[in-house]
């Protein structure tokens, strides 16, 4: 496991922005409801979902740079592998990808464990950062 010092490693921030780009970029309007490029592109009939699969795969790769553990990691392809099932259901796995959000539960369960075994570092950023901030006032 590295240190990261309290701040969050570049392979999970460059995750949570692939996981927003993939699952909430583009919002309807009227209803408030945000929808990504997963959706959108999952679409084209198999195409579509074997590419997302290939993208999404991204996250689970960016898990193992962070060091999780294998469960995690088999965690993490099972959803993916959920997601991918369920766009070749016609019209059903077009409506379930709307709501469902692999890559976001990815990037929670990227961020559940760099918090839990980064808590001591955290707590130590964010009160150097208060006691800063304190400073300045």
């Amino acid at each position: 496991m590295k240190d990261y010092s309290g701040t969050a490693p570049k392979p999970l921030l460059k995750a949570q922005k692939l996981a927003n780009l993939l699952d909430t970029s583009v919002k309807i309007p009227l209803i408030n409801f945000r929808i990504g490029l997963d959706a959108l592109v999952g679409l084209i009939p198999g195409v579509g979902d074997v590419l997302m699969l290939v993208v999404s795969f991204r996250i689970v790769q960016l898990g193992k740079q962070m060091g999780l553990p294998r469960g995690l990691i088999k965690v993490m392809i099972r959803n993916c592998l959920l997601d991918f099932g369920l766009g070749f259901i016609p019209v059903v796995g077009d409506i379930a990808d709307f709501f469902y959000k692999a890559n976001q539960a990815n990037v929670r369960v990227m961020e559940k464990y760099w918090v839990s075994n980064n808590k001591d570092a955290i707590d130590k950023h964010t009160q150097d950062m208060l006691e800063n901030w304190k400073a300045a006032q």
